[in-house]
């Protein structure tokens, strides 16, 4: 049966990339392929096979860290990760089949050895190239990439190993009337005793740190060593050591010397596993269907389904029996995003925020803190015109398998692009307006003598007209791409590999090419005015509003002939012809 299952395993693989390979005539996929291709050859392959004196052993080294520093940190890393899996986890062993596995090997003559070596033998297929993409990365530090392979596959498959034996005994566990909480209270319990015999021998083995080594961190690295190499840590961490020996390995021979007990470790997490006389079926199917479910839901843009607690939610305001029909749409896809953005929530946060913003300002400008929370204030609000427009996908990203069901409504297409483009545009704008005068009141009232407010307060406000519309151009533009190119977002086998990530490289270049060149009109308008003002009054920070309500209204133009144009292509577009073939 071993030998069937390893049949059923390598034939699906073999057939997985034989498919991605076919599909690879098709252009929309061929290009994201070869962009694919380049960009991992670029970033990942390249400096492996061009990097200078390849064939010599260099050693792996973090800058700042011995390696006895690393293989002690290495090996609290992993501690950190199993007590969290003993800790958080709270339901019953469920692994986790496709509902054909299911229907075909339930029923089968399989063991449930037979089922849990066949779970296995297709995680290594996961960890095989996650272990490729890390030793890419690791790589960059020196070493040997043979080295750093075989050491990742060592510890990630026995925590792999060690994350299924984990769930069997919690399953055996509550087999036993031992619930989750009370697991936790054992664990957390045993924890506790643990770091107070490690601080009492720490407190009466180790030599007190003096003020002035506090401040040395060399003194503290080996304060550090001193700690997780002898006593009770030291004894705890001792596997996780030999498991994290291997990967550091400076040559061969010590890397060979280093494997037998690393081995050992994960020989006996493999018969712990495959011993362990645990019921998995019935939370097994359960689990394949909620996933089977969220897998669904995703594909089809319905993100909020997906989430593992689905409650009915509250409308954002009463539509109206009669009224624009864009707002329908606007109210629709508010449903879909959530209560988070429900306008009652955000003029309530609003308030908040900006009260605690001017209440704060004085005590952080005294400290000299204000600079540096504005610094973070400006970084999330450039990250929100950065990232924004890709996380928030309600609009035709997330209807597009709807479309038939949008192409009977009674509206025009102009109003259906308006109405899918609003949502996100709304959330967006709401939350850089808060951010934006919220970073606003923190640098008038701290009292920056260098920034005077005048200059805030033209900024904020000019800032304030161009949010709208620059959020408008950004997600018309993706939203463009769906409808010329719906197959690059559209797919029944939900595309994956080379040649998606590719496609997304391609669609991120054109999305920035087409945003850069869309704001050139804006900018020229807001130059003229600007300028024009300066020389003509002599104010500065006043010009800042009269010019960036100019270049708003240049962009508005600009997203409204946008609106009417995809509003054309959305009349004509029939989702059947663009996917045939």
């Amino acid at each position: 049966m071993i030998s069937a299952l390893l049949y059923l395993q390598v034939t699906s693989t073999r057939n997985r990339l034989v498919t991605r390979i076919k599909r690879l005539r098709q252009p929309k996929y061929l290009f994201g392929g070869i962009v694919g291709m380049l960009y991992f050859y670029w970033y990942f392959f390249r400096p492996i096979l061009s990097a200078p004196g390849r064939g010599r052993s260099v050693a792996f080294q973090v800058p700042g860290l011995s390696p006895d520093l690393m293989e002690g940190i290495v090996a609290l890393v992993l501690l950190v990760v199993v007590l969290f899996s003993w800790i958080f986890p709270s339901q019953r062993t469920a692994l986790t089949f496709t509902e054909a596995e299911i229907a075909f090997l339930f029923p089968a003559p399989v063991s449930r050895k037979g089922l849990i070596h066949f779970k296995l033998l297709r995680s290594q297929l996961a960890i095989f190239f996650t272990t490729l993409l890390l030793t890419f990365f690791s790589h960059r530090l020196g070493g040997f990439a043979w080295i750093h392979a075989a050491g990742w596959w060592m510890i990630l498959s026995t925590l792999n190993l060690h994350f299924l034996g984990g769930s069997f005994a919690r399953t055996a566990l509550m087999d036993r009337g031992i619930t989750p909480w009370g697991r936790r209270l054992r664990i957390v319990g045993l924890l506790s005793v643990f770091l107070v015999l490690t601080g009492a021998w720490i407190w009466r083995q180790l030599p007190t740190l003096e003020p002035g080594q506090l401040k040395d961190p060399e003194a503290l690295k080996d304060y550090f060593l001193l700690a997780v190499d002898s006593g009770p840590l030291g004894v705890l961490l001792y596997p996780f050591r030999l498991l994290a020996r291997p990967f550091l390995a400076a040559d061969s021979s010590v890397f060979l010397a280093s494997l037998g007990p690393a081995l050992v470790i994960l020989a006996v997490h493999y018969v712990w596993v495959v011993r362990s006389n645990v019921a998995f079926e019935e939370a097994s199917v359960e689990a394949s269907k909620k996933l089977a479910d969220k897998v669904a839901a995703i594909r089809s843009g319905n993100w909020q389904a997906a989430q593992k607690n689905f409650k009915k939610k509250r409308d954002p305001f009463v539509l109206a029996p009669a009224g624009p029909q864009a707002v329908a749409l606007l109210w629709k896809n508010l449903i879909s995003a959530g209560q988070s953005f429900s306008p009652r929530l955000w003029i309530m946060l609003s308030i908040l925020v900006l009260s605690v913003g001017v209440a704060v300002a004085p005590t952080l400008g005294r400290s000299g803190a204000g600079p540096v929370v504005v610094s973070i204030v400006g970084i999330l609000f450039s990250w929100t015109f950065l990232l924004g427009p890709q996380i928030l996908r309600q609009d035709f990203r997330q209807d597009l398998q709807l479309m038939d069901v949008l192409k009977t409504y009674p509206i025009r297409g102009w109003q259906v692009v308006l109405g899918e483009l609003l949502t996100p545009a709304l959330i967006l704008t709401a939350l850089q307006c808060l951010l934006l005068w919220f970073g606003a009141s923190l640098l008038i009232f701290t009292g920056l003598k260098n920034i005077p407010g005048a200059a805030v307060i033209g900024v904020a406000l000019g800032a304030t007209f161009l949010s709208p519309v620059t959020n408008l151009l950004m997600l018309l533009i993706p939203n463009s791409a769906v409808l010329i190119f719906p197959g690059w977002f559209h797919s029944k086998d939900a595309v994956q590999g080379i040649e998606a990530t590719g496609q997304r490289l391609i669609m991120m270049l054109g999305q920035a090419l087409a945003f850069l060149l869309a704001l050139i009109p804006g900018s020229l308008a807001f130059s003229a005015v600007f300028f024009g003002l300066k020389f003509a009054v002599g104010a500065l920070w006043s010009a800042v509003p009269p010019a960036a309500l100019a270049a708003a209204l240049v962009l508005a133009g600009e997203a409204a002939m946008g609106v009417l144009l995809l509003g054309r292509v959305y009349e004509k577009f029939d989702l059947s012809d663009e996917l045939r073939g």
